[in-house]
């Protein structure tokens, strides 16, 4: 990990405190994909497999840790809500769980001119989570950003 993610890591366990009792962790992040971890154990279900609500969590704040990544590389000073979320789950993950949100730079350079603009905007995400190599759940998320000196 670097410092940028060490800091998303703290912030999370700081200010998100379920997320250290789930073990989320950043696992990696580079060339604009986020990889966040979370031990299968403390998020097991009573049928062994991951709870359905603990793969929405990981998934949400994957998404909500890609935006403040990308804020904070922009030097852009913003707070971050999801507004919006759903989920499809497609199998049982027996494992532990591993999300991967994957940013795509020009597609959301509308929205960053929007919140330099106006001072807030919304970015669409998507995270994946997979079971043995293949797609597991797919989160979609809309995360509203507002710079922090705006009215």
């Amino acid at each position: 990990m670097n410092t940028l993610t060490t800091q998303l890591q703290n912030t999370w366990h700081g200010e998100i405190p379920i997320s250290k009792e789930m073990g989320v962790h950043v696992a990696s992040f580079g060339n604009d994909v986020l990889t966040v971890r979370a031990a299968l154990a403390p998020n097991i279900n009573v049928h062994g497999t991951a709870f359905a609500g603990s793969l929405y969590a990981v998934a949400a704040l994957t998404g909500w840790g890609m935006t403040w990544l990308q804020l904070k590389t922009r030097g852009i000073d913003a707070s971050i809500v999801i507004a919006s979320g759903s989920i499809d789950y497609v199998k049982p993950v027996a494992e532990d769980i591993v999300s991967v949100c994957e940013f795509d730079t020009a597609f959301h350079a509308p929205a960053f001119e929007q919140l330099i603009k106006d001072g807030k905007c919304r970015l669409p995400l998507v995270c994946s989570i997979a079971a043995k190599g293949e797609e597991a759940a797919r989160f979609r998320g809309d995360y509203a950003v507002r710079l922090n000196n705006a009215r």
